[in-house]
């Protein structure tokens, strides 16, 4: 597929070596500092060393002394309390976390998960009467409940108290529960608003700590969860995520919780320095198919084990599922690419809606993602369950899907998400009604450009440039993520020294040494994946641009700047 590439903006060379000089960092590094707009010497300081003193008072956030103080009240008494949390990644590492926690000041504490395909997606009906029924007289909800306005009222009645602990954006009206926490909320003014599900529990207990001159000491060992989190749950790590972040990874290399240790071996990254991309396509994953094949809480089993025979068990159980996930979604993904390829009509709209009630409920989300970078456009993969059209919708670079769902939601029972990610559930007799206007509203909305994957640079710059204070200065910009990606650099007029071949199983990848004209000298090694089809013109000496990542490539004790290219142009 075409890939456009898109400069950003540049600072201008006064401003660039300005900051430069004052943060003692190279011109390059200086231009990726001001995209970010840290500018200021302390503000450098603080991206590069980020700081756990650095976080903001919990207390900052909208509801958050009720919250504090009813969960005092529950110990004080002795009530029984209820984590409630989503079945993805985000809410099991949040319930592993709230439970651990309070399990030490209170005995009388259980959670609970709800069913993927029996309750759906928030707190359920069900969940409130478990509750209720079990002499549960508190419930913390966490990665969900924003939009709970009927299940916080049914709570009320069957004498259940309801904590929200949510990220999501709320709907005009916030339940009516006794504490709603989610720096979304319009009447909220903690300063960082993007926190993830489990971020916002965390600072549940860092309140609760200060409240109760528990040292900071006591939250350490939850940031390995906190981290796996934030990467999953791909929020911005910028800002309190970004500290987080950084402390979490350093917890979950230096000393993970069991859960998390077992979930490494079975992906095969047990022995290597542990990172974000390595959550968000390991680690992740293997947590997420736990909710996507059976039940989320053999997740929250693992992530709260403290016996190391039971965790390697645990973590084996959910590696099974996760290969089992892998074979049903590239099974349904393969249909799925089959029916918009023999259908003309799908294939010229601007939206993909596509429906089978057959399909696995679990997997929906992934084949939306996957069906979203074969034809990049906005898609809603649907199924069926319980008697009501359900799944899940994905976007595509600088388009609000949530926006255009919401434009369509008198069609819908239930819907929530972001920008880029959402899940709907509607009647069998209103689909045809919502194809026809969520296409409607994209094909109003969306910009032609939007509909072609962009390949954002952060800058153009010679080989010549690239050095090991270069590469050092790089890594400091770690951990990436949303709004601090790894930053992609442009080459110009660079050619293979000739020694150009394919690699891989299929000769699918090619392998090159690159120079340019005015250092000869100078030779980069380059790995491009995928990119066979141009080693023909490469290979005959033609000159060409590269988009690429800088890295580090350590083999047998030998360090080596290696060039991983995104995209050629020739």
């Amino acid at each position: 597929m075409e890939k456009y590439w898109r400069i950003k903006n540049q600072p201008d060379k006064e401003q660039c070596n300005a900051v430069a000089k004052a943060a003692g960092v190279s011109p390059v590094t200086a231009t990726l500092l001001i995209q970010r707009h840290l500018i200021t010497p302390e503000q450098i300081n603080a991206f590069f060393h980020p700081d756990l003193a650095h976080l903001h008072d919990p207390f900052l956030m909208k509801d958050m002394e009720r919250a504090v103080a009813r969960i005092e009240k529950a110990i004080k008494e002795k009530e029984k309390v209820l984590i409630y949390g989503d079945y993805d990644v985000d809410g099991t590492t949040a319930v592993a976390m709230l439970y651990t926690f309070l399990k030490e000041y209170n005995r009388e504490i259980g959670y609970y998960i709800p069913d993927r395909y029996n309750e759906g997606y928030g707190i359920s009906y069900k969940g409130i009467d478990f509750a209720a029924d079990n002499h549960y007289s508190l419930l913390i909800a966490l990665d969900c409940g924003i939009k709970a306005i009927d299940k916080v009222e049914h709570a009320k009645k069957r004498g259940v108290d309801v904590i929200i602990c949510d990220h999501h954006t709320p709907a005009e009206r916030i339940p009516d529960a006794v504490a709603v926490l989610d720096p979304k909320r319009p009447d909220c003014n903690y300063p960082f608003k993007e926190l993830s599900g489990c971020g916002v529990g965390f600072k549940l207990l860092q309140a609760y700590c200060i409240k109760n001159l528990l040292p900071f000491s006591k939250l350490e060992p939850f940031l390995d969860l906190v981290a796996v989190s934030i990467a999953s749950d791909i929020v911005p790590i910028m800002g309190e995520n970004r500290i987080l972040a950084y402390y979490g990874l350093q917890r979950l290399n230096r000393a993970p919780r069991r859960g998390l240790k077992a979930i490494a071996e079975v992906a095969g990254i047990g022995d290597k320095e542990i990172e974000i991309n390595d959550i968000v396509f390991k680690i992740g994953p293997r947590l997420n198919a736990a909710g996507r094949m059976e039940s989320g809480k053999a997740a929250v089993d693992l992530l709260i084990s403290d016996n190391p025979n039971m965790a390697a068990d645990m973590g084996d159980l959910i590696n099974e599922y996760n290969t089992a996930r892998r074979t049903i979604d590239n099974s349904i993904t393969q249909e799925a690419l089959r029916l918009i390829n023999e259908s003309k009509e799908l294939q010229n709209k601007k939206a993909t809606v596509i429906y089978n009630p057959t399909w696995h409920k679990g997997v929906v989300g992934i084949v939306a993602s996957r069906l979203t970078e074969t034809y990049y456009r906005p898609t809603i993969v649907l199924t069926e369950s319980n008697g009501l059209i359900t799944g899940s919708a994905r976007s595509v670079g600088g388009f609000d899907l949530y926006h255009a769902i919401e434009s369509c939601s008198h069609l819908l029972e239930n819907f929530g998400g972001h920008m880029y990610a959402a899940g709907l559930t509607l009647k069998k007799e209103n689909l045809s009604a919502f194809k026809q206007k969520f296409e409607e509203v994209v094909a109003e909305t969306i910009l032609q450009e939007q509909l072609i994957p962009v390949i954002e640079i952060d800058t153009v710059i010679n080989l010549k440039d690239i050095n090991y204070q270069l590469v050092n200065e790089l890594k400091k910009f770690q951990p990436f993520g949303p709004e601090n990606m790894i930053p992609v650099f442009l080459s110009e007029n660079v050619v293979d020294n000739g020694t150009a071949r394919l690699v891989g199983n299929e000769k699918e990848h090619l392998k090159l040494n690159l120079i340019q004209e005015d250092d000869p000298y100078k030779v980069f090694p380059a790995i491009a994946f995928g990119m066979a089809r141009f080693y023909n013109k490469i290979s005959q000496g033609q000159a060409f641009d590269i988009c690429y990542h800088i890295e580090e490539n350590c083999y047998m004790g030998q360090s080596q700047i290696q060039l991983r290219v995104k995209d050629i142009d020739v």
